[in-house]
């Protein structure tokens, strides 16, 4: 075995124990219900016959988003394969639908069409990570597989009540993308930018659970539920530039 080969090896085993252990760790915490004052949202304000106008007029910019990143994938406008790409964009864009239709009547019914596009989001942007980190093109089976997980991680949360599964297919592409930056090489350039929409999205965390403060903060101006839509727009806005960015690195 060369020392090339044994320096792969470890970078490997390094992805796949934070895979494996994150979903082992995740399951064998005490069952998660969701919190039923979750829909309970700081900013409830209709506009124009608009029911929590802010959280649902909002969504437009992660749809726009979505639709911007299937367009380029459509035309092959960056460097590397696009079929998980493709799917990262259709689930944002997606999400964009879903999410206002959670948000104009918020409940746990609705709250299902805004998590099962999320989660075409969250498989995508993995198969996406894995594959380039494995230099590989990802095959029809890893994405319908990865789909699959997604689906039936919503699925278990909705019939269980129980939202540990989710909670992994919802973190594992985040647990994964500092592991690909520091661990592989890459065959692009501009991989920073995903430290960038890393970074986006926790600030779209924060900003969803201090929801709240933020309303109180902006003098009741703003949601920190509306904010995070517009960071969570912005995530997806900086992987979209590092597609159209970056080049192949030479061998």
């Amino acid at each position: 075995m060369t020392t090339s080969t044994i320096a792969h090896s470890w970078r490997y085993g390094v992805l796949v124990l934070i895979v494996a252990g994150s979903f082992a760790f995740q399951m064998t915490r005490q069952p998660e219900p969701q919190d039923r004052k979750y829909h309970d949202f700081a900013d409830q304000r209709p506009f124009v016959g608009i029911p929590n106008f802010s959280d649902v007029t909002s969504n437009i910019l992660i749809l726009v988003v979505g639709v911007a990143g299937l367009e380029i994938c459509r035309r092959g406008r960056f460097a590397g394969p696009s079929a998980a790409w493709a799917i990262f964009f259709a689930g944002v864009a997606l999400s964009g639908i879903g999410s206002a239709y959670y948000h104009w009547r918020p409940n746990n019914d609705t709250l299902v069409w805004d998590r099962l596009p999320m989660t075409i989001a969250f498989m995508g942007l993995f198969v996406a990570l894995l594959s380039e980190a494995l230099d590989q093109k990802p095959g029809p089976v890893l994405l319908a597989f990865a789909l699959l997980v997604g689906f039936a991680s919503v699925t278990y949360w909705h019939f269980t009540d129980d939202l540990r599964f989710y909670r992994w297919v919802q973190r594992v592409p985040l647990l994964t993308i500092p592991v690909v930056v520091v661990l592989f090489r890459g065959g692009y350039s501009h991989r920073w930018l995903l430290l960038l929409a890393l970074g986006f999205y926790l600030l779209a965390k924060l900003t969803e659970t201090y929801d709240r403060e933020i309303f109180a903060m902006t003098h009741r101006v703003v949601g920190g539920h509306t904010v995070k839509h517009v960071f969570a727009a912005g995530s997806s806005l900086v992987l979209l530039q590092m597609l159209r960015k970056r080049r192949a690195i030479p061998d």
